[in-house]
């Protein structure tokens, strides 16, 4: 609740109100404690006066009973001695609701919730998929392919299809990016198909989650409580820390710069925080610092909720100026560590050893320090944290149904869209490949056709030229051979001719010697001569 602006969390054993100034609540912050001693209660306390505040809130419902923040709570004995103890009077304290706006990534009790693969990054994402540091690098390649061929990763078919196009042409890729073993994409696309198994695959795609629709207020000017649905989410702690991280980075990365503010733009609250930090690499490690250090100046405050302050990195948690301690039990030697280093981070308050008082603390009670108007941490103070003014059991399914339809984001968030990204381009490049794989195929079938045909023809034309030489040689031998037997018979005859002139001269000189003589003289002189020029 609020008090003369300032946002009430509890009050001291004097009755003294213990308060956080809004303009320090961007300061950030830690509820821890142990199971049981109340951290929930004090969650809900100041994410209602947030609220009350005009200041939007983002939580996540781990256990299933924040979403009651929705319904006033009831008046009854414990309420009442809880107020009595805090030094409010019963009449100036009014159970009410609040403006809630229910989230959940599966869409089963809250409106669906969505990002992209693209916008989730290589290091969030790798996180999520477990993937070794080698993997880790190959991963950040692939984002890179993608954005410098304009490929928008949406959802997991789109991750699996482009993770599988690097593998078939790695040898392509080898030359620009290096040498991306087989074995590693293949672990990659096994990652991706288990995530999709367990349903995680659900919380890739479009449309995506618009962050400015989170810093709404009422009609009233009460900022929205936006609660995300956990219970089945922290089944998968990656999942769960690695999406409130990307969420965190979302409004770093959105936001403007503004200073310091009169009051936060947004407060966030990270609960079972130190899923966020369990084997974390150092690289994820690194971004969570930067930004808890800078989001600050965006006007964003968070809020670790974690048992234990040792579960926050020494780094984070020497960003959160404000704290409140539950109590801590120390049953063994790690134990009592534990608790002195938690209260070591406290600035001493000479009344009490705060070592001792964390070990003491009943439920409901807290070991509590804010920030002054300086900015200085103010010294430790037993506090009784105030009840909430909402339900504290969980809200009833008929009316979490009801405040999901209600919404004006039902609507925009409710239906999937599938839009033309990296899996469709992909289909369609491997199509086009494939035709003109193709076509280049029938193209140079078409060439070795045709160059068969044109052996062919020049085969059958040679065969007709050496046809028509034969038989031009075939007619030539006949004209030949015409002309030797036509030389013969005139040869034949011009020998009779000559060979009975030159008998008959030598037969009227010698008688029938002379005849047969000369016939026979004539006939070879005949042939002689007429052999020289018909042969």
């Amino acid at each position: 609740m609020l008090k003369d602006g300032t946002i009430l969390v509890g009050a001291s054993d004097s009755k003294e109100a213990l308060y956080i100034l809004p303009k320090m609540a961007n300061r950030h912050g830690l509820i821890a404690g142990a199971t049981g001693t109340g951290k929930t209660v004090t969650l809900k306390v100041m994410a209602e006066s947030f609220s009350a505040l005009g200041v939007p809130v983002f939580l996540a419902d781990v256990k299933g009973d924040l979403a009651g923040i929705a319904k006033p709570g009831s008046m009854y004995d414990k309420i009442r001695e809880r107020l009595e103890v805090c030094g409010i009077a019963e009449s100036d304290f009014t159970p009410a609701g609040s403006p809630v706006t229910l989230w959940d990534i599966y869409g089963e009790k809250g409106i669906r919730l969505r990002t992209t693969v693209s916008e989730m990054g290589p290091i969030l994402l790798a996180r999520i998929l477990q993937l070794n540091e080698l993997q880790s690098d190959i991963l950040t390649i692939i984002f890179k392919i993608a954005d410098e061929n304009g490929w928008l990763l949406v959802d997991t078919k789109d991750l699996k299809a482009i993770v599988n196009y690097v593998s078939e042409n790695n040898k392509e890729f080898a030359e620009s990016y290096g040498k991306m073993s087989p074995a590693s994409l293949a672990v990659i696309t096994r990652a991706v198909v288990a995530l999709e198994s367990a349903g995680a695959d659900q919380f890739f795609g479009e449309p995506a989650l618009n962050v400015a629709d989170y810093f709404t207020t009422d009609t009233s000017g009460r900022g929205m409580i936006n609660i995300l649905e956990s219970e089945s989410l922290i089944n998968n702690p990656r999942l769960y820390a690695t999406f409130l991280l990307w969420l965190l980075s979302e409004l770093f990365e959105e936001l403007p710069e503004v200073g310091d503010l009169d009051k936060p733009k947004m407060v966030f609250f990270f609960d079972e925080a130190h899923l966020l930090f369990d084997d974390a690499p150092k690289v994820l490690l690194d971004k969570i610092e930067q930004v808890v250090k800078l989001i600050r100046s965006k006007g964003v405050g968070v809020y670790f909720c974690t048992q234990n302050p040792r579960d926050i990195p020494d780094g984070v948690l020497a960003q959160l100026g404000n704290k409140v301690q539950h109590a801590l039990r120390a049953y063994t030697p790690a134990d009592q560590k534990a608790v002195k280093a938690a209260a070591e981070s406290f600035r001493e308050n000479p009344a009490f050893k705060t070592f001792d008082a964390i070990q003491a603390l009943g439920t409901g009670e807290a070991i509590v320090s804010f920030l002054g108007e300086d900015g200085i941490p103010l010294m430790a103070q037993k506090a009784t944290i105030l009840p909430p003014l909402s339900a504290l059991d969980a809200l009833p399914e008929s009316e979490r149904a009801g405040l999901i339809t209600a919404s004006v984001l039902h609507t925009k968030y409710a239906n999937a869209v599938d839009p033309d990204s990296a899996y469709e381009f992909l289909q369609r490049k491997k199509i086009e490949d494939e035709e003109a794989i193709a076509a280049a195929k029938q193209e140079a079938e078409a060439a070795k056709a045709k160059a068969k045909e044109e052996a062919a023809a020049l085969k059958a034309e040679e065969k007709k030229q050496e046809a028509m030489r034969k038989a031009e040689e075939k007619e030539a031998q006949k004209a030949e051979n015409a002309r030797k037997r036509a030389a013969k018979s005139v040869g034949n005859s011009v020998t009779g001719t000559v060979g009975r002139e030159v008998g008959k001269a030598l037969g009227s000189k010698f008688g029938k010697f002379g005849k047969t003589l000369g016939g026979n003289l004539g006939a070879s002189l005949g042939r002689g001569i007429l052999g020289t020029f018909f042969k």
